[in-house]
């Protein structure tokens, strides 16, 4: 049995039966669509989603954005579920790019269905076509091919067929899942096609427990057997395994302290006495002295980015081995590892039988037990410094931090205050703690919130962003207003780019070009440019207000949570006032000459610091 379809419609069809299993629970894979109609997808996934209301469809006001809305909503359920993106040809599509890049680098599933050219080629160029004289066979959706996990172009309607099957087989692999993109010709869009029933009819994809090697087990074993400082890196794979509980129990059982990524604190509360916090650059110094220590790193769900890794200057132990947990093969091998290739939850429980009662040496408990007293200390002193306006950033985190319950959802991204939140930040509960640092891509939190909160309606959400961010991505405060998806965002109002002037100043140079002034004399270097965030994000139909102190941000705060609607809470804070790094380094390559004094003595201290560099082999 058949069923005359469009290619939209069976694409629809399709998609609204697709369901995932892990550990005896189903749910819905694809939760709805998020879109802007044009030209190339209007008339074809427009009139399919239209048609059909299984797979409902969001308005969104950038593309961009509806991919960070996207890759939010699958990292906080742990990628049990998504959302599909659909946009129109040309510039509908490249706006998708840098979400696509996003969500493949930090391993989050999103479909992605651009339009694209006509397949039959009979009326191009048509408009937004990218003409290639040396072949008729691009179009801009070629861009996506660097940036997404599986990629395909549908010239004809019985491609889906095999296309979207593979296209799950990407989405629900734990070491294969990033963007998925499918071209859609718009042309091919609106095609009918005899679609065989059995492809329309509910399917459950499970989630595997993949088990790594019983060899590799027992040599880690042994391994962990003869360490005297072990410690556990714990990154986003603990997260999306659900592992945190069975890590809790292997961390309380051998004593091995756990330091945590970016995408995985809240692997462990912050008040689990095994937990000493971040690691690498924005880490804590307990964590990176331990780390710089240690003879042996296990590293669980971590792909070991540079900032996890302090440019391979973390660890210094010249006796320092490696075992990895990873669903990802390319991850577990990375630092001549022990590569044991499978799920983290099922890997740890197993790791815990085969070392058999191992447990640290005597004195590592109270070491670890120390460096958490001393950090919890300085967390306490930076939360509670009090200037007069304008305030600090880690006074403003601190109290946001106060407030918000165990259950509410904090996300940011870029700037200087993801490093600031790793090492500050007291996260509670699992998934409270979400910030996009694989990408670090500014213009993520405000529409990453939107997709927090769409898959955590029951939740409040807080969005901490700054000035730099909002300017670039805040369209979607109109789209949370019309989803009555309500969001609680504090804008950090600090007149520019504080975390990059502070680089370029660490680099030896003066800030130029990350500071929000008139140009005066050919340089930025004349008053503070205004700018009313509170009116802007009043004028889009937010509750806001504009605050100085820290006993106004308390008030604000304890306002905005009553409001029905969105809310912004402006707070401006000091340019120059950051909270310092800890115990690490970063590679940043220095000018190697230069006319001035000051680039001269940070090459110096940076060629000190390559020499730091380990290559583990």
């Amino acid at each position: 049995m058949t069923k005359r379809l469009t290619v939209a419609q069976a694409i629809v069809a399709f998609l609204k039966n697709q369901y995932v299993e892990r550990d005896g629970r189903q749910c819905r894979f694809f939760e709805g669509c998020f879109g802007i109609f044009g030209h190339g997808n209007v008339a074809g996934m427009g009139q399919a989603l239209e048609q059909d209301p299984g797979l409902p469809y969001y308005l969104f006001r950038n593309e961009q954005a509806m991919v960070h809305a996207a890759t939010a909503f699958a990292k906080s359920t742990f990628r049990m579920r998504t959302m599909v993106c659909t946009t129109s040809i040309g510039p509908g599509a490249t706006n998708m790019v840098t979400g696509a890049a996003l969500a493949t680098i930090n391993r989050i599933p999103v479909l992605l269905l651009p339009g694209d050219l006509f397949a039959r080629r009979n009326v191009a160029p048509v408009l937004q076509q990218l003409e290639s004289p040396s072949t008729p066979d691009i179009s801009v959706n070629d861009c996506f091919k660097p940036v997404s996990r599986y990629w395909d172009r549908i010239q004809r309607p019985e491609q889906l067929l095999t296309s979207l099957p593979e296209a799950m087989r990407v989405l629900t692999s734990p070491a294969e899942t990033g963007a998925v993109t499918l071209c859609l010709p718009q042309d091919v869009q609106a095609e009918a096609i005899d679609v065989p029933e059995e492809f329309l009819q509910r399917r459950v994809w499970p989630i595997p427990r993949t088990r790594c090697d019983r060899g590799q087990l027992e040599r880690a074993a042994t391994w962990l057997h003869s360490a005297k400082a072990p410690l556990i890196v714990a990154g986003g794979g603990v997260l999306y395994s659900e592992a945190f509980e069975v890590l809790a129990r292997f961390a309380e059982a051998t004593g091995i302290p756990v330091c945590e990524t970016q995408a995985g604190k809240g692997a462990l509360s912050f008040d689990h006495p095994q937990n000493v916090g971040a690691v690498g650059v924005t880490g804590t110094p307990g964590a990176n002295i331990l780390a710089r220590e240690a003879d042996l790193i296990l590293g669980i769900g971590t792909r070991y980015s540079d900032f996890t890794s302090a440019s391979k200057t973390a660890f210094q132990n010249p006796a320092v081995r490696f075992i990895n947990i990873n669903v990802s093969e390319f991850d577990a091998y990375k630092h001549a590892a022990i590569a044991l290739t499978g799920d983290a939850c099922v890997t740890i429980v197993e790791l815990q039988r085969a070392v058999n009662g191992y447990r640290v040496e005597e004195n590592y408990p109270a070491k670890i037990s120390t460096f958490r007293a001393e950090w919890e200390r300085e967390v306490d002193r930076i939360h509670g410094i009090r200037r007069d306006p304008p305030i600090t950033q880690g006074e403003v985190i601190g109290i946001v931090n106060h407030f918000t319950e165990p259950s509410d959802i904090m996300i940011c991204a870029a700037g200087s205050m993801p490093g600031d939140l790793h090492k500050l930040w007291r996260t509670r509960q699992p998934g409270g703690y979400h910030i996009e640092y694989g990408y670090s891509c500014m213009g993520y939190e405000i529409a990453g919130g939107l997709g927090i909160k769409m898959a955590h309606p029951e939740r409040e959400v807080y969005v901490l962003v700054g000035d730099g961010s909002y300017l670039m991505m805040a369209q979607e405060l109109v789209t949370s207003l019309q989803e009555n998806c309500k969001l609680n965002i504090v804008l950090i109002d600090n007149h520019g780019f504080s975390s990059i002037g502070g680089l370029s100043r660490s680099c030896g140079n003066e800030g130029m070009g990350t500071e929000y002034r008139h140009r005066r004399n050919g340089k930025y270097e004349g008053d503070i440019v205004p700018v009313a965030f509170e009116a802007n994000a009043a004028s889009l139909g937010a509750w806001t207000i504009r605050v100085r102190t820290g006993e106004e941000v308390k008030a604000a705060l304890l306002t905005a949570r009553k409001q029905t609607r969105t809310s912004v809470v402006v707070v401006e804070t000091a340019y120059d006032q950051s909270v310092p790094g800890y115990e690490s380094w970063w590679d940043v390559p220095i000018a190697e000459v230069s006319e001035r004094e000051p680039v001269r003595t940070a090459r110096a201290k940076y060629e000190e610091g390559r020499k730091k560099e380990r290559y583990f082999v």
